[in-house]
């Protein structure tokens, strides 16, 4: 029993209902901040451009990613012990600012740190997706997360399509102070849709960061859940990491903005999050968790088999629905497991999901030097193995507990 957070104070937000415009502006305002970790990917040539190619430049996107992933560590916990209403409008706030900050960034090292300081404050996309579940009723968590995660799927697709085209036809910065009001209208939204909502634990930060030892080893749900989201997104980042460099081959001699184009087909994904919540609600999550796994395994069969734009598209389709469908799943069967605690058990999860993304990648680049797209397939292909064997040991594993 987690003694931490005894006595907590019942969050006003789980007995109201969410209605559906302000179901909307939380997937709104999630899709808006998850989509500034994105913006400088298609931007970085021109960047490098105008501070005359110095390496550090090189870094933005990793401290955009590093400020996430720290921010999934350090700030998220604050949801389950502060005001969370409060604390998703101040993060808005912040963003805005790091984005100004970014925007008239007089060196690259100066981008770099308002690139982390971007990345922190956009975790707030993750304050929100759990603030959703608590607000929803237990029969419709599932639709609800799914309808929240819609919205950040969105903000992650779009993201470079639109700062691509801003930076080629204004400039980077311009993008940045795009991203500013689009912050604080965010924020607005928050302070007109989100109900009033009381810390639903009293206990001291610090004692928050250790308590997250103490759940990962309480859950094994958490456990089961974390590992297998981590695996699928890693085959997730494997593809739309090498997918580039295969469309520049000569068997497609294709460019980089053929490459964004695949986010906008990416984004019929965006329907799956909503539609995996119904099932997950109807015929429970682990159903669609399983389901999720397998159809990332025959997107990555169509992707090695099949070498064409065709396959390319239906695979990237199949792909989105499986990890997406899995996701949504996962998070419905986390935040279940402790209502008091829905901040710190997300914290886990993302974080392990990131990190679980972060080594797709970097093992999909010494896949394509070792074998081209093949490699790249198998390893996809395999981590999605890797997640249907976590979900398969775990089941026997609960089967045989007393």
């Amino acid at each position: 029993m987690d003694t931490s957070g005894m006595n907590p104070a019942k969050a006003q937000g789980e007995s109201q209902e969410l209605g559906k415009a302000a179901l909307f502006a939380m997937a709104t305002a999630a899709g808006i901040a998850v989509a500034n970790i994105y913006y400088n990917q298609p931007m970085l040539g021109i960047i490098e451009n105008e501070f005359r190619h110095q390496p550090v430049t090189g870094y933005i996107p990793t401290a955009t990613q590093l400020g996430y992933a720290l921010g999934l560590l350090f700030l998220l916990p604050l949801g389950d012990i502060v005001h969370r209403r409060k604390l998703i409008i101040g993060q808005f706030i912040l963003l805005a600012g790091a984005l100004a900050i970014a925007a008239v960034a007089p060196t690259a090292w100066s981008l770099v740190l308002a690139s982390l300081i971007v990345g922190a404050s956009a975790t707030v996309a993750q304050q929100i997706v759990p603030f959703s579940a608590s607000l929803a009723a237990p029969e419709k968590r599932g639709s609800t997360i799914g309808t929240v995660m819609a919205g950040v799927l969105s903000g992650i697709l779009f993201s470079r399509t639109l700062s691509g085209f801003v930076a080629a036809h204004a400039g980077w910065r311009d993008m940045f102070w795009i991203g500013v009001p689009l912050a604080l209208l965010a924020a607005g939204l928050m302070a007109l849709a989100l109900p009033g909502h009381h810390p639903t634990s009293r206990m001291p930060y610090g004692t928050a960061l250790r308590s997250l030892v103490h759940l990962w080893r309480r859950e094994p749900a958490l456990r089961t859940a974390a590992l297998m989201q981590a695996a699928l997104f890693g085959s997730f980042t494997a593809f739309w990491t090498i997918l580039a460099l295969y469309l520049q081959t000569p068997q497609f001699n294709l460019g980089s903005d053929v490459a964004g184009l695949f986010g906008v087909v990416g984004a019929v994904g965006v329907f799956a999050a909503p539609l995996a919540g119904r099932i997950a609600d109807r015929r429970g999550p682990h159903f669609v968790v399983w389901l999720g796994a397998v159809l990332t395994i025959v997107a990555w069969v169509i992707f090695g088999v099949w070498a064409s734009l065709a396959a390319l598209v239906i695979g990237v389709i199949v792909l989105d629905f499986g990890i997406q469908g899995a996701l949504v799943s996962n998070q419905h069967i986390v935040y279940a497991l402790d209502p008091e605690a829905r901040s710190r058990l997300n914290t886990i999860f993302m974080t392990a999901m990131f990190l679980g993304g972060a080594a797709g990648a970097a093992l999909a680049t010494q896949a394509w030097s070792l074998a081209g797209w093949f490699g790249v397939s198998v390893l996809g292909g395999f981590l999605a193995v890797v997640a249907l064997i976590v979900r398969f040991l775990a089941r026997q594993t609960a089967r045989h507990r007393p």
